[in-house]
Order: C-alpha cells, then structure tokens, then sequence
C-alpha cells in the first residue's frame, strides 16, 4: 500500500488538536497518505524558428513565456543575446536571462528595465511587447512575489490527479502564495505493517502579502479511513474535509495571522492513521518548489522490520521512478530520505517486505 502528501505550507501559532470539521482547500501529499506541494510559477514554453515572432493563438500572458517565445522564434543563444545587449552598453548574464525566462526572477532594477527594452528590438518585437507585462499595475521583482501560479502545481501533479479533484476549484489556488523551505516527517509502521503516524514540521516562507494557513491534502491507503486524527502543535487545526472514495482527507492549518512577504512561520503537526487491509509499501512527499531542506524519516516496529528500502524520484505524479538506490535500515529499525538536492516533483521511499513465517510460497 502507498502512502502520499502533497503541500506548501504556512505556519506559527499557539497549539491545538482536534479531529475534522468540514471543509476548504487543500495541499500536501507524501508516501501512503499524504501528498505535497507540493508550491506555482512559470509557463509554457514555445516553439523555434526566427524572425519576428508571428501571433500565437494563445498570447503569452506573464513576462516569462513572452520572453522564452521570442527568444525561440528569434533562435539566438543566451550568450549571443548577451553580447548584443552589450553593444548596446547593456550589461546583463546569461544567468540572468536564463532567470528571466524561467520566471525565478522578473526585470526590477532600472538598469534591467532598459534591457528588456533593448530586448525588444534586439529579438525583433513588437514595441512594449515585453515591457508591458512589466507594468507598475503587475507586481515586479522576484516572480515568486506574485503568487505561484497553477502551472507549477500542474508540473508535479498530473492531470486529473487525486489532489485536484480534492480540491477541485481551490486547485488553482493551492498555496499560492505559501512555500515551504524546509520540511522534517517522521513516519511510523506498526506491527501490522501499516503507517500508523506521521509528525511533520514545516518552515514556511510568504511569497507576498496575506497568507494566514497552509492547506494539506493526504491520501491514505486503499481500504483505510480517511477519517483520521490531526493533532496541531504549531498552528491551529482549521476546516478538514474528508473524501472517501478519493482517500483524501483535506485539512487547513490556520497560522492565527496573516504574514507580510517575506516573513516565516513553522507549523507542526501529528496525524494517526488506522490499520489497513494491506501492509504500506511506500511514502511520498510531492513539492512544487526546490526545498533548502527536506528529511523523510521511517521508523519500522520491531516485528516489522522490511527486507529492503529504497528512495526514489518521480518528475510528476503519473511519471516512472527514477534515480533508485537502495537505503540502508540501521540497527534502530529506521531508514532515511536526505537529498542534497530537494527538486521540485515527488520525492519517496520504498520498502519490501519479507513473508510472514507460515506464507505459501
């Protein structure tokens, strides 16, 4: 059986435990239960050629898309747009444009307002083809001062998936303007080889002005109650909404403010989970933004011990398993997820278990 979370986070308030209420939005997913975010940027990206760029029948809509467009349609590298900038007396990276055109960061400063000027004429747009995505009415700076957008989410979730249709409209809105930088999970196997509990701390981070929760989405494994006990250290237990034949619990955990960019929080809390059916295979985390930190912690009961453990990396929810290699379970029964690198997608553990003495084989 699996286990899944998916969230982005928000976080620091008094204490609080409590069962479920009823309902709102929703975010994490990991492993046998929950899934994550799992935190919204950029767009699509078009297609190559030269010359000017010809009308799409989907406008680019944000700075980013629009510059990748032309940058394609114009066929020049980074660098060789880099050296004609300079000629203008435009100074700018390839770092930077590669920044720019991948929405991590937006044209602030005056010296890049006049590049992206000098970007229009050099990639042969149209006048204000680029600068009017960065009108004072359109926040500027690092991007993600905006709030993340759906396209993140639909990078790391898939079309249709679990979390979006637990969500359903709020889908778009998924922590948007919340993300996690750093996040500890502590998850426990009973003797029945099932999760039985999971403890999360999270470090949250505003991405603008107003976020005042953190929505978590879970979903746990086949033939287990959704129904399930949250207990809020950090944090306050808001509106929780069950979804039974989703297994998704959907719950809010209210900061008790609203943040100002810029500013953290932690939240922490504990989920129980009953006995399955099934013995849990697996626990996943799935995060839409890059982590500075991320520890996955599984603790296996003593007569529940598996006979092999591996972590792996998925780009997208409906995408295969990739960099497999196998954990090892120390002498105190637990194995451990640490990556260097905590890149946007689902980040899991696997486990297989040995027969029980008496299996046929």
């Amino acid at each position: 059986m699996p286990h899944t979370l998916a969230d982005d986070p928000p976080g620091t308030p008094p204490h609080a435990a409590a069962p479920r209420p009823h309902t709102e939005h929703a975010a994490p997913q990991a492993g046998p239960h929950p899934a994550p975010e799992a935190p919204r940027r950029t767009a699509p990206a078009p297609a190559g050629g030269c010359a000017a760029p010809e009308p799409a029948a989907h406008p680019p809509v944000t700075f980013a898309e629009a510059l990748r467009q032309a940058l394609r349609l114009r066929g020049l590298p980074l660098q060789r747009v880099c050296d004609r900038l300079a000629a203008h007396g435009v100074r700018i990276s390839p770092a930077t444009l590669s920044h720019w055109q991948r929405g991590r960061s937006l044209p602030e400063r005056p010296q890049s307002l006049r590049a992206v000027r000098t970007l229009e004429e050099i990639l042969a747009v149209p006048h204000d083809h680029l600068v009017g995505l960065l009108q004072p009415h359109r926040p500027r700076g690092r991007a993600r001062a905006q709030g993340q957008d759906v396209t993140a989410s639909r990078r790391v979730f898939a079309p249709g998936s679990e979390v979006e249709r637990a969500l359903g409209d709020a889908f778009a809105d998924f922590n948007r303007d919340i993300a996690p930088l750093s996040v500890h999970e502590a998850v426990f196997l009973g003797e029945d080889r099932c999760v039985r509990h999971l403890s999360v701390t999270q470090v949250l981070r505003a991405i603008c002005d107003g976020p005042d929760r953190l929505t978590l989405v879970h979903q746990v494994d086949e033939g287990v109650s959704p129904d399930v006990d949250f207990t809020v250290g950090c944090g306050t237990l808001g509106a929780v909404r069950v979804d039974e034949p989703l297994r998704c619990v959907v719950a809010d955990i209210l900061l008790g403010r609203r943040l100002s960019r810029g500013e953290t929080a932690v939240v922490r809390y504990d989920v129980s989970f009953p006995s399955g059916p099934l013995p849990s295979t697996f626990y996943e985390r799935r995060t839409r933004t890059n982590l500075r930190e991320y520890l996955l912690h599984v603790s296996f009961a003593p007569a529940a011990t598996p006979a092999s453990c591996h972590k792996y990396y998925r780009r997208r929810t409906d995408a295969p398993r990739e960099q497999v290699a196998r954990l090892v379970v120390d002498a105190s029964r637990t194995a451990h997820l640490y990556p260097g690198k905590c890149t946007p997608g689902v980040h899991g553990m696997s486990w297989a278990w040995p027969p029980h003495p008496g299996d046929a084989d």
